[in-house]
């Protein structure tokens, strides 16, 4: 892609997703929304396979209509109360159709389906966006309408998103739609605690994006997207592979490491809402997504030759790991003893 076309799309998408996050008004939010969806559709679709141009239309129709769903709610809103202001959301069925509208945009259950196509289309670097800044401008929204919102519906959303990000993950051999099947997971965890404690979902989601990005970041220097390529990586960059091992597990949310905090913190909040049977039930849900980060783990730095795969080694780089992914790979899995720090700021 031409580097001047590419300086384009990324400046909108800074600027779409700026606009979003600033505004006050329901249009403005808007406005910014389409921004961000017309600027990420080149980076999809830009390798012009078949695969790709799906992904690219799968993800325009689902963004279009989450967004006209948006701008419903909010018109009904402002109908009904003469309020456009975001925060000002309280007319039950505006709220109700915002839900649907939010869960879409982040492909929350039960409107996910999207979200696992797309980004097994795009590639690594556009799924990284996908998965990670594309999401801040809807989470914002979620955050400025939470109290407005329906506790009983965000939860039972949250219990099917975990539950179904990690069934969905078990039998994938596609790094790409497992990482997107982790992403619904881990939505399902910011989902049931929103209502009670919004600083926690953004703590939650700030994490998922460090972690989520070390991980994509890690897998394009690597070049891996399937299971069995991932096998034979590990002579390319032993030590980034090591990295990688502790990156997956922080993202299962093992101490001792940094994506323990949020699932701390947020079984703790539960317990304090006499939610205690909904935090058993999302922590043992949370087991079937450790399953499918140790299948990763395993392929990538425990499996030796021989083994069945016919992929030829690749040879070992002395290049050194790029400064951003060896920042990122320390922050995602030596953040746990600052916790009380990052509680009391909460």
């Amino acid at each position: 892609m031409n580097p001047q076309a590419k300086l384009i799309f990324a400046t909108s998408l800074v600027l779409g997703t700026g606009i979003t996050i600033s505004s006050n008004h329901w249009i403005m939010a808007w406005a910014g929304l389409e921004i961000n969806t017309l600027a990420i559709l080149p980076l999809i679709a830009q390798s012009h396979h078949p695969r790709a141009i799906e992904a690219a239309t799968k993800y325009f129709l689902t963004q279009a209509a989450a967004s006209t769903l948006m701008l419903f709610s909010s018109m009904t809103n402002a109908w009904y109360t003469g309020q456009w202001d975001i925060a000002q959301l309280t007319h039950p069925t505006s709220c109700l159709i915002l839900t649907s509208a939010i869960a879409m945009k982040l492909g929350l259950v039960p409107f996910h389906f999207w979200f696992p196509e797309v980004l097994q289309g795009s590639p690594l670097t556009t799924g990284l966006l996908l998965s990670t800044i594309m999401k801040f401008p809807p989470m914002t929204l979620f955050y400025m309408t939470s109290h407005s919102l329906n506790p009983t519906l965000l939860t039972c959303m949250a219990i099917s998103s975990a539950a179904l990000g990690g069934w969905m993950g078990l039998n994938q051999t596609q790094i790409r739609k497992i990482l997107a099947f982790s992403s619904i997971a881990h939505l399902g965890w910011m989902t049931i605690i929103i209502a009670y404690n919004p600083k926690l979902t953004l703590l939650n989601f700030y994490l998922y994006i460090l972690m989520t990005a070390a991980t994509f970041l890690t897998l394009n220097t690597i070049k891996a997207t399937k299971l069995s390529t991932l096998m034979t990586t590990w002579t390319k960059a032993p030590s980034l592979n090591a990295m990688l091992l502790l990156t997956l597990l922080s993202l299962a949310g093992l101490p001792p490491l940094t994506g323990f905090i949020p699932k701390w913190l947020i079984i703790q909040e539960l317990t304090k809402q006499d939610m205690a049977p909904m935090a058993t039930m999302i922590s043992l849900l949370s087991l079937l997504g450790l399953f499918f980060y140790l299948r990763l783990a395993y392929c990538a730095t425990i499996t030796l030759p021989p083994h069945t795969t016919n992929h030829m080694k690749q040879w070992h780089t002395n290049k050194p790991t790029n400064t951003s992914i060896a920042i990122l790979t320390t922050v995602s899995t030596l953040l746990l003893p600052i916790s009380p720090m990052i509680a009391t700021i909460i």
